[in-house]
């Protein structure tokens, strides 16, 4: 690898370092967090800032408490794969209800901590929690005094013990389609006296058993887990009240119509609010529950003809009682929130979520301008009044409790965040991580007639009048924007172009944050979208753009996007010279329940789109050079996607070349997104020279 790979591999893509996973505790006065201690330093330490002196105290170190972890249990390995989660150490932590303590886990064992701010704050240090055995998801309950955790499918605490029953179900954890698409990434929630718990209860018996084996270890056994694939049947999903003295209390709703459990927890000792959908998420129910007796009452229903995109902070009831809810506004032309149903913003904003309630008003993230940045904007319920917070160019973001505000904003000359107090004092977090070795601005533009958001990247020190291959590195799947202000993310892409290629990266429709109906224009279709928008968009920057030379284009991506890479050989040789195509789904009647089906429908009801939207009919008439790139330990986009369409390419005698790498997931963590990028590079110098 070269030095600027070498750079990125060594420092988690410029993560080391830096503070993240911020939650406020006690009423907003301390603000917790993780950090590792260096720029290539990927272990991450659990941290506390003091919002009275600003002081920062490190309150566990995992290389102290656990010199030698080995390997992470399996269960900890896929919780950690479902979000995303690539540092080592400490790799996340619950706070209790008062916010002055904390519990993680670390390699199957359990840890706390606490802080305690009298005088000049006193750090408690690490203390273990005994477990039954390896353990994970462990949640403090009010005061810290008791921790619930689940090994081996059952739901424990400490002290206690047990208190799921033994019922074949899985107790405690979110089922995958919950934590890989729904956001939801926990399945148990202590009730506000800290006594009670409410419980998932997940009997996945009917689906499917997916499994990995290392072909590189012949010797171990494959692993094997649950799946939910489209058209077939779903995780059964209970919700359940487990009291101290062993009664148990279902909560009852119409759990045919409505299998989806995207979020719940208790408002009070007497109410738990859940928000439940149907199975194509086009009706949302937020719906409160009576612990006593299970029952449940509807208090909000947002609809969709297509899908309900989800809107962070939606649906909620306000402290007055009103309703606030995900609203469109006519014509799909804009995403806004309405109260008790009537509308409260209007075409000028595209709302991203909603960070809470700050001087009586709503605190919100949102788009005002291109949608390739953000604001945070305090919302007046009464006028619809909108004030900033943090307007300039760039994305800007926040966590807010009981008046105190962290504030991140990001934009080409990096990240910076900062802590403000309700009497006006602030404090910056400390980022110990790498500087970003380019500054880039990217050429952003609008292009076709459905303004379509595009970036171009061209080499430092480029000389107009000399004509460059094209490199496309686009997503273009639905719920992720590429083209952003946020400056990692044109890193590699500057690393890119300084080896000689002009960088373009398309936002099709189907992606995020431009308008509701240029997200939704991929229902019930993502291919011809899909490819139409970025030939479109590739064709028009060339108009513009001189020096973009439509003969030499290659196309390269990564789960959604490497199945946009190599649909774009298979159907578009005329425009498309060569692919790399990582990880990629290449027929969605083998992906999951919740995602696919979203989008497209159920397979049995819509055969001709899953058709329509599988590369594997394709594969006689591939005519460029394609690289097939797949981890064989990813759980997400099972490596049977791309061998399958190896496997057509090969009955159709059309050359192609394949990287099977084994033990790598979907998150290809620990430098191999760079080794990778090495040997892509030399497949487009080859290809496009």
């Amino acid at each position: 690898m070269d030095d600027f790979l070498r750079l990125s591999a060594s420092t988690g893509r410029f993560t080391y370092g830096a503070p993240r996973a911020f939650s406020f505790g006690d009423d907003g006065r301390l603000l917790w967090f993780l950090r590792s201690t260096g720029p290539t330093d990927a272990f991450d330490s659990l941290w506390v800032l003091d919002t009275a002196t600003g002081a920062e105290t490190r309150l566990a170190d995992p290389r102290e408490l656990s010199p030698e972890p080995g390997a992470l249990p399996a269960a900890e390995r896929r919780l950690r794969e479902r979000t995303r989660l690539v540092a080592a150490g400490i790799g996340s932590y619950a706070l209790s209800g008062d916010g002055r303590s904390a519990v993680f886990p670390l390699h199957g064992r359990l840890y706390q901590v606490g802080y305690e701010r009298s005088g000049e704050g006193t750090a408690k240090p690490a203390e273990e929690i005994p477990a039954a055995g390896p353990a994970l998801d462990p949640r403090p309950n009010t005061d810290g005094s008791r921790t619930a955790y689940v090994t081996g499918d059952a739901l424990h605490t400490s002290p206690g013990g047990r208190i799921s029953p033994d019922d074949g179900a899985r107790w405690g954890l979110a089922e995958f389609a919950a934590a890989e698409e729904l956001d939801r990434d926990r399945g148990h929630w202590w009730s506000p006296d800290g006594q009670t718990l409410l419980a998932a209860r997940v009997d996945e018996s009917g689906l499917q058993r997916r499994h990995f084996a290392d072909p590189a270890r012949p010797e171990l056994p494959a692993e094997d887990f649950a799946y939910p694939e489209a058209g077939g049947p779903n995780a059964e999903v209970q919700l359940w009240v487990l009291r101290p003295d062993g009664a148990r209390v279902r909560l009852d709703w119409d759990a045919a119509a409505y299998p989806y459990v995207s979020d719940a927890d208790w408002e009070s000792e007497t109410e738990i609010l859940l928000t439940v959908q149907d199975r194509l998420q086009q009706n949302v129910l937020l719906l409160t529950a009576d612990p006593a007796t299970g029952r449940t009452r509807e208090l909000s229903r947002t609809v969709h003809p297509h899908w309900v995109d989800p809107l962070p902070g939606t649906p909620a009831r306000l402290a007055d009682g009103r309703m606030l809810t995900a609203a469109d506004t006519p014509g799909g032309a804009a995403r806004g929130l309405a109260l008790d149903g009537e509308p409260l913003t209007g075409n000028g904003i595209q709302v991203r979520g909603v960070a809470g309630v700050h001087q009586d008003r709503l605190l919100i993230e949102a788009g005002l301008r291109d949608p390739a940045e953000q604001q945070v904007l305090l919302l007046d319920p009464a006028t619809g009044n909108l004030t900033p917070l943090a307007d300039g160019p760039g994305v800007h973001s926040v966590r807010a409790s009981a008046g105190t505000l962290l504030l991140t904003s990001a934009d080409a000359d990096g990240i910076r965040r900062i802590v403000r107090t309700p009497d006006g004092r602030e404090f910056v977090p400390g980022d110990l991580s790498a500087p970003l070795p380019y500054r880039v601005v990217p050429v952003l533009e609008r292009v076709t007639e459905h303004g379509i958001p595009t970036a171009l990247v061209l080499p430092r020190g480029h000389v107009p009048g000399r004509r460059l291959p094209v490199l496309m590195d686009s997503y273009g799947g639905p719920g992720y924007q590429d083209v952003c202000a946020e400056p990692r993310r044109w890193q590699q892409r500057q690393w890119w172009a300084d080896r000689g290629f002009a960088v373009v990266t398309v936002d099709n429709r189907g992606t995020s944050y431009v308008s509701p109906d240029f997200t939704h224009a991929v229902y019930r279709g993502f291919s011809e979208v899909t490819l139409d928008d970025q030939v479109a968009a590739l064709h028009a920057l060339a108009a513009r753009h001189g020096d973009l030379d439509l003969g030499r284009v290659g196309v390269r991506g990564w789960s959604y996007g490497g199945y946009l890479s190599a649909m774009a050989v298979l159907r578009r040789p005329d425009v498309f010279h060569a692919a790399a195509a990582g990880a990629a789904p290449t027929d969605f009647r083998h992906y999951d329940t919740a995602y696919t089906e979203r989008y497209l429908g159920l397979p049995q009801d819509h055969p001709d789109v899953y058709e329509r939207d599988s590369l594997i009919p394709d594969a006689p008439g591939l005519s460029r050079p394609l690289l097939l790139i797949t981890g064989l330990a990813d759980d997400n986009v099972h490596p049977s996607h791309t061998l399958r369409l190896s496997q057509a390419l090969t009955d159709a005698g059309r050359p192609h070349q394949l990287l099977a790498l084994p033990g790598v997931t979907h998150m290809t963590p620990n430098g191999t997104r760079e080794k990778i990028a090495a040997l892509e590079l030399e497949f487009f110098r080859r290809e496009l020279a």
